[in-house]
């Protein structure tokens, strides 16, 4: 995948026009769910290219990101004869662009894809890089495969849409990105007013994080190495989330992607000496705009239950990226029970 995958639309339905048409498709289906069904796909269906698709809808939320739904698209592509030179669109946020991106991968081997994304966080995480999944036993992205999309669209003006707590957890993402990238992003995006949303001056901010993410994605496209970087704040923000759900009361993937960088910039601070100006300026940044999730240590067993089950995790060893100094980034880096338990202490007394 390269850079030229994404586009940041300036004429959203002419862009996509000009890829169909190269694409030639014999079928159209488009993916939504039930928010960016109501709010989104008016705007698609203007496209003249779109005059004959056909719409699959599934139910929003990450729960709803399981075989099941996967199992309901693949039943509609082919009931209504999709093709190995059928297009989908998925437009949407994350939990469309995993799940549909999978469903199209795994479709008769594989049908072309694109991604629109109609919410921040999906722009700058779920939508590029090529990695497609599903939850499964109560596990993030569990299962999935490596299949990016021909084509990537976002359209700024689709955020507008959004409420203040989607717009955040989508912002999450790209502190994570100007933190693993340098310090003249990680000063932009500090200085980024979350309060009154400036779209003009956050299509460029969006623009710089894809850019850091694909320069990522493309040097290891499956992995390997140097992609493990993406995971900054995931693996204790994986656990967060997985046990949101398990206690009924959700939180954001972005949401949970603060609180685990908050966790994981404080164990780099310990064991590389991360610089605690920097580790106290993101705990700031997460008070005044991410509040907590509620632990307490008799839930820490649990969490580090949960980080035992994380996708990068090598024999029984709990892996994690970790930063040295902004945009220095330290791959396959360990931790004992003993220190994950000292990062949750620093959370909850954050």
């Amino acid at each position: 995948m390269t850079s030229s995958s994404t586009i940041i639309c300036e004429n959203f339905i002419a862009e996509l026009n000009e890829f169909i048409e190269y694409q030639k498709p014999d079928g159209i289906f488009v993916l939504v769910d039930e928010n960016t069904k109501k709010f989104c796909l008016p705007l698609l269906l203007q496209s003249e290219k779109l005059k004959n698709c056909q719409v699959i809808t599934i139910p929003s939320g990450d729960e709803n990101k399981n075989i099941h739904t996967a199992i309901e698209v693949w039943n509609y592509l082919s009931s209504h004869g999709a093709t190995r030179r059928s297009l989908m669109i998925n437009a949407g946020g994350g939990m469309v662009s995993d799940l549909g991106g999978f469903a199209a991968a795994t479709f008769k081997r594989g049908i072309s894809y694109i991604n629109v994304a109609t919410t921040l966080l999906g722009a700058v995480d779920a939508a590029t890089g090529g990695k497609t999944g599903i939850n499964f036993m109560g596990l993030k992205n569990e299962i999935g495969v490596f299949a990016p999309a021909d084509k990537v669209l976002i359209n700024v003006d689709f955020f507008r849409t959004l409420d203040d707590k989607n717009l955040r957890s989508g912002f999450a993402e790209m502190i994570k990105h100007s933190l693993l990238d340098s310090r003249e992003h990680w000063k932009n995006i500090l200085k980024f007013n979350l309060n009154t949303i400036d779209y003009e001056l956050l299509k460029h901010r969006v623009a710089e994080s894809v850019k850091i993410k694909e320069q990522i994605v493309e040097k290891d496209p499956k992995e390997q190495n140097l992609r493990k970087a993406l995971n900054l704040g995931h693996t204790f923000g994986h656990a967060f989330e997985s046990f949101s759900y398990s206690q009924h009361q959700p939180v954001l993937h972005g949401y949970a992607v603060m609180y685990g960088l908050v966790c994981e910039l404080y164990l780099s601070h310990v064991k590389l000496n991360f610089p605690k100006e920097d580790l106290l300026k993101l705990v700031t940044l997460a008070k005044e705009n991410y509040g907590k999730i509620s632990i307490c240590c008799d839930d820490y067993e649990q969490l580090y239950e949960l980080m035992t089950h994380d996708k990068k995790n090598v024999s029984d060893t709990i892996n994690f990226t970790l930063l040295s100094e902004v945009g220095k980034i330290e791959l396959n880096q360990t931790a004992t029970k003993k220190e994950i338990f000292e990062c949750l202490d620093f959370y909850q007394e954050m």
